[in-house]
């Protein structure tokens, strides 16, 4: 908690300051009130009193108590900035610390629960803060200050206060001690109440198609008893604190009077009333002491979820970045639109064995190299070690001649034009999907225009009512999956790299649309260099090279006849989708 509080910036310091003087100023306000009640009080019992020295000093309390919400209600518009603030910026650093974070890392963390963190974790701090930092304060300062005040009026008052601050200690204690432990757990069944809500969102087609609602439902509801139960268990628990705080409150004032009883009845007559108005200001004196308890009590109640939720931010604040930033950008390089792998060979995080091992090709400036290979044969993974989402574990990746991880990855991702297997589409029109992100040159709308019109998306977008202003929806589920890959290549296009690569990007075409979208593009990028993974052998037999992958080796390579008479992997795939004649006249 106190490494997240380091981010407050001087001008939460300063307020916190200032909350600290008001605070005290309340403080003093409020302890003093009794001292005018214990005047008023000896002023009626006391012979020959003026009515104006008893309305002056009712009149100092309404005052105290007038200043006193004076100075709380600017107290809590001062700390409500500061915690809005903090917030505001631990999920600002937040966010981009994930931005920052590699594929491998975000897969060790979850999607879910990095929700989770940035937003309930980060909200529960904020509480944290606008309620406790009061709190943490006005506590201690009225119990220190109102013990003082007590301390020589009767040892027997201040053995009874002391008396019921122990028990008070004693509940707090032994319930924090059975509750901490399972606050952890709260917030781990929220980041799995996320993936399970997620994962439904994100499948709700599937889950209709296969009648699995009820299959869904019970899921969810395993993950929300569970939680449910545990936040029972909790509040429970610190269900039985209040009725506890409150019966001892209630005890003491009624042991203070009983003994003040004695007091009064055993003490000499001039000195009766003296030692009533004492009983009077003991008396709200203890219970200023006891709601200082009460108040802290609050406080434990807060801050182990908070602690919790400190602990789970600075675990991502706190991770070391294995992608680290090179520190060469733009600049005259001997090389233009080449990849090179020599040696490379990679395995995931904590996995034994390798999925890719010794590859190595190169591939020249506007030459189209092919992937194809079976399933798990390593080929999206392959592709995905250039824009360095993953980085090699053995040899190195050369981009223009230069190793990849001495790129600025700014500079590294300006030179790619990447298409991912799975097309993303964001929440915005379709000029914005297509011009989307920051890649140093500026689209214009004739350059959309043809990217669209490259990407063979011209037909559908022309017929839509805004045409390239249309709105798609997140995820693009309000057009198909073929659209949504054409708009995803005319991103790619718009951002006229050196290199393009096509993660298997043209699954979701037809035949005819796939071929006359790979025409145009090999016409409109013949200077650009292209990788494509692809199981289509009609979509890559008119590669310049295709690279054969079988268990992350390179089993073959060649152009589309050779491997069709040297390697027997990709002859395999070849018949499994075209006919012998079909292949010899391709």
């Amino acid at each position: 908690m106190i490494k997240l509080l380091k981010n407050l910036k001087k001008k939460d310091y300063l307020f916190a300051m200032i909350s600290l003087i008001l605070i005290t100023t309340q403080v003093w306000l409020e302890l003093k009130m009794p001292d005018y009640m214990s005047e008023i009080t000896e002023l009626v019992q006391t012979e020959g009193s003026k009515m104006e020295d008893i309305l002056l000093n009712g009149g100092y309390m309404l005052l105290c108590a007038f200043s006193s919400l004076i100075c709380a209600i600017i107290t809590g518009y001062l700390i409500a900035n500061i915690s809005a603030r903090f917030s505001k910026n631990i999920r600002k650093k937040l966010f981009n610390k994930v931005i920052d974070l590699s594929t491998a890392e975000i897969k060790e963390f979850k999607t879910s629960s990095l929700i989770t963190r940035t937003t309930n974790d980060i909200t529960q701090i904020q509480m944290f803060i606008a309620m406790g930092l009061q709190m943490m304060i006005k506590a201690p300062l009225t119990a220190i200050w109102a013990v003082t005040k007590i301390l020589n009026k009767s040892w027997q008052w201040s053995v009874l206060t002391a008396l019921a601050v122990v028990i008070l200690l004693s509940t707090v204690a032994m319930i924090l001690t059975i509750v901490l432990p399972r606050f952890k757990l709260v917030q781990k069944l929220i980041d799995k109440i996320n993936n399970v809500t997620r994962e439904n969102l994100t499948g709700i087609r599937v889950v209709r198609a296969f009648n699995a609602e009820k299959y869904q439902e019970n899921k969810f509801e395993e993950v929300n008893q569970e939680l449910t139960q545990i936040q029972i268990f909790n509040q429970k628990a610190f269900a039985i604190m209040q009725p506890i705080m409150f019966l001892v409150m209630y005890f003491l004032t009624l042991a203070i009077y009983i003994v003040g009883v004695y007091l009064i009845k055993n003490s000499l007559m001039a000195n009766k009333i003296s030692l009533f108005g004492d009983m009077v200001v003991f008396s709200s004196y203890s219970m200023q002491v006891i709601m200082s308890f009460l108040m802290l009590a609050m406080i434990f109640m807060i801050l182990p979820r908070a602690n919790v939720s400190a602990n789970r931010i600075n675990e991502v604040m706190d991770k070391e970045i294995t992608v680290k930033n090179g520190t060469r950008t733009e600049g005259n390089t001997k090389e233009i639109g080449t990849v090179e792998f020599k040696n490379v060979s990679f395995k995931y995080p904590d996995a034994e064995e390798y999925l890719l091992e010794n590859i190595s090709f190169k591939v020249n400036r506007g030459e189209t190299v092919a992937f194809i290979g079976s399933t798990g044969s390593g080929k999206s993974t392959l592709i995905n070690l250039i824009p360095r989402f993953y980085d090699v574990s053995e040899g190195e990746i050369l981009v223009d001649g230069i190793n990849v991880k001495d790129y600025d990855l700014e500079c590294l991702y300006n030179k790619l034009g990447y298409v991912p297997q799975k097309a993303v589409m964001f929440n915005d029109s379709i000029v914005g999907n297509i011009t989307y992100g920051d890649n140093g040159k500026e689209k214009t709308k004739e350059l959309v225009q043809k990217a669209i019109e490259v990407a063979q998306a011209k037909e559908f977008v022309e017929k839509m009512d805004k045409k390239e202003q249309t709105k798609i929806a997140q995820g693009g589920t309000n057009i198909s999956g073929g659209q949504k890959q054409r708009l995803s290549i005319a991103r790619a296009i718009a951002r006229q790299p050196e290199i393009y690569i096509f993660d298997d990007s043209f699954s979701a075409l037809d035949y005819q649309t796939d071929f006359t979208l790979r025409h145009e593009l090999k016409k409109y990028t013949k200077d650009t260099t292209s990788l494509i993974v692809a199981q289509r052998i009609g979509t890559i037999m008119h590669a310049d090279k295709i690279i054969v992958l079988d268990k992350g080796k390179c089993i073959g390579s060649g152009t589309h006849k050779e491997l069709l008479k040297n390697c027997k992997v990709y002859q395999q795939i070849a018949l499994s989708q075209l006919s012998k004649e079909e292949l010899e006249n391709a």
